[in-house]
């Protein structure tokens, strides 16, 4: 919207002319949420201090996770307004997909936002009930996948990386299809986020992939010559996906192990489920399990060690789960889990834009 008024009061002047290229624009949204973390990073996490929002830890975690009992959470309330300002102030505000997104942020952070919130008055790590917390995801991803079933420029079917002549048809079954995309993409990153910036790394990762994946889906020649999609619009998600970025950058400086303040469900819920409405948006869906693969791993490793435990009578695959605890019990220190899941990320990142030429 900024950029759009600049552009109508300088006409005639031709450097504002800049303001047209979305590549510009990413730039500019990622550099405008960087700034807004970074200036009120520090009053918000104190103004959490002050009201108490502190974290609480569960009596069967790792023992060194004891002295993260109070650190401020809720810090996802810094990353989706500095992401939503960011967008709107960048992208175009006529773009349908756009306020797909926005929709998307503002639901699941509201979702996240009364599960931080109970779990805080109740002073306990527990928030909504399994049940309502996940019917609130699938109504909100309900009303995501209509829009997208009926929207003309986005297809039904498919979009194989590695087979790409094959482009299966899911029909009706598109809608399911998105409710599972979107639901598990977010859950997944909550999962994940178990450690001073554990989560926001591999989200910042993932979101700069994805800002390439919309710029190419976007641009029709591009696309043709390598055989992905065009998805006429889906160009503007880069500039949503940039301002990912700098507000995961600007979150990193005060999340950063020892971190000052978590994000809380307010963040991780609202950011997988921004990742998956994008996958979904530039038709990169499939992708997203290798893009996002550290997080379907840290999901899958939870679901194995329910499902394990259950079978044999109380017996245990990992020595907890999610997986990351698993190498903290077993002697990694912290830090050296964060980075070296970091860097999976990044590889598992380089592999998915590989994918872009494999035919």
């Amino acid at each position: 919207m900024l950029y759009k008024l600049i552009y109508m009061l300088h006409m005639d002047v031709s450097w504002v002319n800049v303001f047209r290229y979305i590549t510009f624009r990413t730039i500019l949204s990622a550099l405008t949420a960087l700034l807004i973390c970074f200036i009120f990073g520090g009053w918000i996490i104190r103004r959490l201090r002050a009201l108490q929002v502190g974290q609480y830890i569960r009596d069967d975690g790792p023992p060194n996770h004891k002295k993260k009992q109070g650190t401020p959470t809720m810090g996802g309330c810094l990353i989706i307004p500095a992401v939503i300002l960011g967008t709107l102030f960048w992208a175009e505000p006529a773009n349908r997909y756009v306020w797909t997104v926005v929709f998307v942020a503002l639901s699941f952070g509201v979702i996240g936002f009364v599960d931080d919130y109970l779990k805080v008055s109740r002073k306990n790590s527990k928030g909504l009930r399994v049940v309502i917390k996940f019917s609130l995801q699938a109504l909100a991803a309900l009303v995501v996948a209509v829009f997208l079933f009926h929207d003309p420029g986005l297809s039904t079917r498919l979009n194989l990386p590695f087979l790409k002549t094959i482009h299966p048809d899911l029909g009706l079954g598109y809608i399911p299809f998105v409710l599972i995309v979107i639901v598990g993409s977010s859950n997944a990153v909550n999962l994940t986020d178990g450690l001073d910036g554990l989560a926001i790394g591999p989200v910042t990762i993932a979101f700069a992939t994805y800002l390439a994946f919309a710029y190419l889906a976007g641009h029709a020649k591009i696309a043709s010559y390598l055989q992905i999609p065009y998805v006429p619009g889906a160009g503007e998600l880069s500039v949503i996906c940039g301002a990912v970025v700098g507000a995961g950058l600007g979150f990193l400086w005060y999340n950063a192990y020892p971190a000052d303040v978590f994000m809380g469900d307010v963040g991780s819920l609202s950011l997988g489920a921004i990742l998956g409405t994008v996958a979904l948006i530039t038709k990169q869906e499939i992708v997203l399990v290798l893009v996002g693969g550290l997080f379907v791993f840290e999901a899958l490793s939870v679901i194995f060690q329910v499902a394990y435990f259950k079978i044999t009578g109380g017996h245990r695959i990992f020595r907890m789960a999610p997986i990351h605890h698993h190498f903290e019990l077993k002697g990694w220190a912290e830090p050296k889990v964060i980075v070296r899941f970091w860097i999976i990320a990044i590889i598992l990142a380089l592999l998915s834009i590989s994918t872009l030429k494999l035919r």
